[in-house]
């Protein structure tokens, strides 16, 4: 069995996530489903995605359509609460650097683009689909492998801008100093956000009802410090529903 809650894992939230974690095993201990005592957090993503013994783990909805959607048992979306977005949706923040003249994304034209994977839903879909119709796409790209690595990369004047997850960019907001060196140019259009999954044989009525209970159990605080007010169910229909970049 393996479990794993990576997708906004960050030091200062490691013993949120361990409760957060114990409660929805102890929910799931009462529905009947074995689970394993901790989180495999360090563990390589798609190995976790396709464990044919996955209990639960939360992947990003470009993976989840491209490669997963017939493969697992989608659970249900974790709410964020985020701003100007539908229930359990997200959207990217568009960076640059606050002292960055340039005010309009057509002027990034020539710039230094960083994303963390071709993959991202919110490092590399949502924001080509926000830049095409600008006429473009950024020939000058740096790949990074992480959102925080792309928001370093610009505050450090490696790059010029980048697209970060809305719920990354609000912890990278509160624990990390150079978030203050960044300002957002613009925000994509809202997609539903990282989806909950399971393996295919299980039970995904009952893991959404154990990590619903289990978010209502939370202590405020730490309900508060993972930003989350809820779960809820989006359509697979939803996800599937969304363009893919062209291959690069």
């Amino acid at each position: 069995m393996i479990a794993s809650l990576m997708m906004y894992r960050r030091p200062e939230l490691a013993g949120v996530h361990n409760r957060y974690w114990a409660l929805i095993r102890q929910n799931l201990t009462e529905a009947g489903i074995d689970s394993p005592a901790e989180l495999s957090q360090e563990a390589e993503e798609f190995n976790v995605w396709q464990h044919p013994e996955l209990v639960l783990s939360q992947t990003c909805g470009m993976p989840y359509r491209i490669w997963l959607h017939d493969r697992v048992a989608l659970v249900g979306t974790p709410d964020f609460n985020l701003q100007d977005c539908p229930p359990g949706y997200y959207r990217s923040a568009i960076i640059v650097r606050a002292d960055d003249p340039r005010k309009h994304i057509e002027e990034f034209r020539d710039a230094v683009f960083a994303y963390n994977q071709t993959f991202s839903q919110s490092g590399y879909a949502a924001p080509y689909w926000h830049v095409i119709p600008e006429g473009f796409w950024f020939e000058n790209r740096l790949h990074t492998g992480q959102h925080l690595i792309s928001a370093r990369a610009v505050a450090e004047n490696r790059a010029d801008i980048a697209a970060l997850d809305g719920v990354s960019w609000r912890f990278m907001q509160e624990y990390e100093q150079f978030a203050s060196a960044l300002r957002v140019l613009q925000w994509t259009s809202p997609t539903p956000g990282l989806p909950l999954i399971t393996a295919k044989s299980a039970d995904p009525q009952k893991i959404f009802g154990a990590v619903e209970r289990a978010i209502n159990q939370l202590r405020r605080n730490d309900r508060e410090k993972l930003g989350l007010a809820g779960i809820v169910r989006i359509p697979q229909a939803d996800y599937l529903a969304i363009p893919n970049p062209p291959a690069d």
